[in-house]
């Protein structure tokens, strides 16, 4: 049986009909029992890291899910759960749950890009946390710098352009951001078996994770920089991009999700 973690992020009706619909059952609860029990583990979900884990850890479904991974219980997060299993987050400034090592750092607000293909992974970024907003939708990134190097033609925006809003003649970026995206496969992963360059999936989130070790980064996505959108150790695997919204793609991790044997 398949857990869908209830931790009041949302979204998990949907993650709950995609996995019946590839033919499997799933059972959605805040039980910290069934979950450390469970055969194969889901948590998916939208909105703030900080709330989230207030609500584990009312609940003890933190301690719930660190002894799922501790006994190689195959783990799949999305979106708000591929930020959470990470060290801390900039939203609330929340402490997680500390699977991989690393924290979820918002976009920069303040940020123009001209090409899209400049964009680099070595360096680090040095603007101050100043000009990053300061609310907005939910769903991470850390200091460690390799995947969120800004495009060579980025620059602060003008005072008197929206911080939510910023535009250059080509690309216009915006926080959250939000739609379709591709993936770059820099590391192989069975979950990840039958995923072709031109596949795109849906995300939606301000934040996004930056491992500390880039050994954990599988996937990478461009928005005005370079960001891990999948990353992985052990048992464990997590998408920022939602897979339940993401067509046949999604699905093709779900299913390989399905019958991982790590």
């Amino acid at each position: 049986m398949i857990v869908i973690v209830d931790y009041g992020a949302g979204n998990l009706t949907s993650v709950a009909r995609a996995v019946s619909y590839l033919g499997y059952d799933s059972v959605i609860t805040d039980n910290p029992e069934k979950i450390a029990a469970a055969e194969r583990v889901i948590f998916p979900g939208v909105g703030a890291a900080g709330a989230a884990m207030e609500m584990m850890q009312k609940k003890g479904i933190d301690l719930a899910l660190k002894k799922a991974f501790e006994s190689k219980t195959p783990m799949l997060g999305i979106c708000v759960g591929c930020q959470i299993i990470m060290d801390r987050s900039e939203e609330n400034d929340a402490l997680c749950l500390g699977l991989i090592s690393g924290e979820a750092r918002e976009f920069f607000r303040n940020m123009i890009t001209g090409n899209m293909n400049s964009c680099t992974i070595e360096g680090k970024i040095s603007s101050p946390l100043s000009e990053r907003s300061a609310g907005a939708c939910s769903c991470g990134a850390s200091s460690n710098d390799k995947f969120t190097k800004p495009v060579d033609s980025a620059k602060s925006v003008d005072d008197t352009k929206s911080m939510n809003d910023v535009e250059t003649d080509q690309v216009m970026l915006k926080v959250p951001h939000m739609g379709w995206n591709g993936l770059d496969i820099v590391k192989d992963h069975p979950l990840l078996k039958g995923i072709k360059a031109e596949d795109e999936f849906y995300f939606v989130h301000s934040y996004f994770p930056v491992p500390v070790d880039q050994g954990d980064v599988y996937g990478t996505t461009e928005y005005g920089i370079v960001f891990a959108s999948a990353i992985g150790r052990d048992n464990l695997f997590a998408t920022q991009f939602h897979l339940e919204k993401s067509g046949e793609p999604g699905l093709m991790i779900l299913r390989n999700f399905c019958t991982w044997k790590p």
